[in-house]
């Protein structure tokens, strides 16, 4: 089952914990109490939160930022962090949740839904093209470290 959390839901901590879960998988020092104040400033500012549940737990989630489509003058979805619980992959969590956001950028009247992955994760963009994305050709990511 996938759900929407707010900081106002019982089972927001269980999900920051995930969050931190997830950070730590990434090499980052873990910090729950700034993981959890993060999502909620975010939250408060939008960004939606979702969670896969199992048994009542989370064991994966999924975050998604509206942005401005300015030349169509709407808004699209990213889907900027996806993550399941190792324990639990493999058992459809993560299709669930991308399919869950896909459904619910549709009925919100979103131009599309982006995401970017890793060019060695072969298994999110296995998921991803079975779901109907297509890789985007032709453009450069710039980041300028601040």
């Amino acid at each position: 089952m996938i759900t929407r959390v707010t900081p106002a839901d019982p089972g927001f901590g269980a999900v920051a914990e995930l969050f931190d879960d997830y950070r730590a998988h990434y090499g980052l020092q873990r910090g729950f109490l700034g993981t959890r104040r993060w999502l909620q400033e975010r939250a408060d500012s939008g960004f939606r939160l979702y969670a896969a549940q199992h048994a009542g737990r989370p064991v994966g989630f999924g975050t998604v930022a509206t942005v401005p489509a300015s030349l169509t003058l709407g808004t699209v979805w990213m889907l900027r962090d996806l993550w399941v619980d190792p324990a639990h992959r493999g058992a459809g969590h993560g299709r669930a949740l991308v399919a869950h956001v896909l459904a619910e950028a549709r009925a919100a009247g979103a131009r599309r839904l982006s995401l970017t992955t890793e060019h060695d994760n072969t298994a999110a963009q296995s998921l991803y093209r079975s779901l109907g994305f297509e890789p985007v050709e032709g453009f450069l990511t710039f980041n300028a470290a601040l």
